[in-house]
């Protein structure tokens, strides 16, 4: 698990919540994110595979259940 924040990551949300990520903060650092590359859901969250401005993979996933975030570098 990558930060304790309360929100770890950034997201656009439209009519929904967690719609987009557009940053996350990981290892005290605020990493942009350049492309998703691949988003699904899953019975109670969302996932998403991102790629940021770094060139650095992550595996986002949002718990609704709870209103939290996951982090994993890939």
């Amino acid at each position: 698990m990558g930060d304790e924040l309360k929100d770890p990551v950034e997201c656009h949300s439209g009519y929904e919540y967690a719609e987009r990520p557009v940053a996350l903060h990981w290892q005290g650092q605020r990493l942009e994110i350049e492309a998703v590359e691949a988003e699904w859901r899953i019975p109670g969250g969302h996932c998403f595979r991102v790629r940021t401005a770094n060139g650095r993979k992550f595996e986002l996933f949002y718990g609704e259940l709870y209103d939290e975030w996951r982090i994993n570098e890939l």
